[in-house]
């Protein structure tokens, strides 16, 4: 039985391994600039970097995908005082 539950919880990742590979590589040459335009203005070497990190949180990034949401503003005191200002 024990063999069986890890053989069951590495075809699982492996799955959501693989999921996330293939929403990166749609994501990343399209959809990233809608969702965050400063990308558009970076060289091509960022999107490599980033792509295992996207591979990673794949349910996150096709959430915001999905739902059109705009480009997060950073919220902290530093930011907050530059405004106040």
């Amino acid at each position: 039985m024990p063999l069986e539950f890890a053989q069951a919880v590495v075809v699982l990742f492996e799955l959501y391994a693989l999921v996330g590979v293939v929403c990166a590589v749609l994501f990343l040459p399209r959809v990233i600039m809608r969702l965050d335009p400063r990308v558009a203005l970076s060289p091509k070497i960022l999107r490599l970097l980033i792509l295992p990190g996207v591979a990673a949180l794949w349910p996150l990034f096709a959430w915001r995908w999905i739902c059109g949401m705009p480009v997060p503003v950073e919220r902290n005191p530093h930011r907050a005082k530059a405004v106040a200002r």
